[in-house]
């Protein structure tokens, strides 16, 4: 199992969330790609208990969602609003 996004998930991952087809740029996708990373990098530390470079990558990874989730908060919340409940995120 790698670690990183394959590029047909990518895609299906752009379409459900994307404005358009290609759209890889609004925070609704990049905050959708960031977390099945983070839902992938959890299960391999479930298995690997002291992969710490893979943990802090982890961390990486959850910050930058949280700085996305703060923007899209504060510019249109009813976009975050959606984007929270469709991927089941707690706030």
């Amino acid at each position: 199992m790698s670690i990183g996004t394959d590029a047909e998930t990518k895609k299906k991952i752009v379409a459900e969330y994307g404005k358009s087809e290609g759209d890889t740029g609004s925070p609704e996708v990049q905050i959708a790609l960031l977390s099945y990373r983070i839902s992938h990098l959890t299960d391999h530390l479930k298995q690997h208990k002291h992969d710490h470079h893979s943990r802090r990558g982890l961390l990486l990874l959850v910050g930058q969602r949280r700085r996305l989730l703060n923007y899209l908060n504060k510019t249109d919340i009813n976009r975050y609003r959606s984007i929270i409940e469709r991927l089941g995120l707690r706030r």
